[in-house]
């Protein structure tokens, strides 16, 4: 299986977890991240006010978050460019316990298909609604609301197609619009536990810089309408 990282040129803090990266997951090649200030200055892009989809997304896309979706989208580029049945995506923030990494993977090699978009997130917060295969620890699920963050993932060929198809412009973050299966039309899948955590912190913060609020509540409250509504439409088997 070929593996993507995604990775900032330049980024010294970054650099020494993606080299170990290209040491560790198979077939492994660095991706540019995609520098989303430069994108916007240069009028390259005009993400739209949250009201692309339904339910409307209540905040303004930040440059960083731009990035990251481009980013993203790259990845699913060079998939369905080199003709690859399905590869694994990694941010360099990436970071794997080998033991529950081999279960996933072994899940990963057993069901991946052209077809196939499978998370392996870094926080336990799904809940299944159809089990579809486990190793002794690791379980291979359709969850019922789609987690967030994009640390990593297998995408198949033709869900990366699928997902290009629709992500021609943007109004929310990448994992936010992957939540909407009712739009992308792709099934997403999640193994848990895998072996999979972030050491975001530890390589100096997110890439990814948000604007400080000056109504902290009233984002908090937008936050959870909004994530209530996503839930009103689960996954179904």
């Amino acid at each position: 299986m070929q593996s993507f990282i995604i990775h900032m040129p330049g980024d010294a803090k970054r650099a020494p977890n993606a080299e170990a990266l290209l040491n560790t997951l198979s077939n492994a090649q660095i991706v540019d991240a995609v520098i989303g200030k430069k994108v916007l200055e240069h009028g390259a892009l005009t993400p739209l006010p949250g009201n692309l989809h339904a339910p409307r997304y209540p905040f303004t896309l930040s440059a960083g978050e731009v990035g990251c979706f481009l980013s993203h989208r790259a990845c699913w580029q060079k998939i369905v460019d080199e003709d690859l049945d399905y590869a694994l995506i990694a941010e360099d923030d990436l970071s794997i316990t080998p033991d529950l990494w081999a279960e996933a993977m072994d899940l990963v090699e057993t069901h991946a298909t052209a077809d196939t978009f499978i998370r392996l997130p870094a926080k336990h917060r799904e809940t299944p609604a159809q089990m579809v295969a486990d190793r002794t620890r690791a379980k291979l699920f359709l969850p019922k609301v789609i987690g967030l963050q994009t640390v990593c993932q297998v995408v198949g060929k033709n869900a990366a197609k699928r997902l290009l198809k629709v992500t021609e412009e943007l109004d929310r973050p990448v994992d936010t619009f992957l939540q909407m299966h009712w739009i992308t039309q792709q099934p997403i899948h999640t193994i848990l536990p895998n072996g999979v955590s972030e050491i975001t912190e530890a390589l100096g913060g997110s890439t990814i810089q948000k604007k400080a609020t000056s109504n902290k509540i009233l984002r908090e409250i937008n936050r959870a309408v909004y994530r209530a509504r996503v839930s009103l439409r689960p996954q179904r088997p």
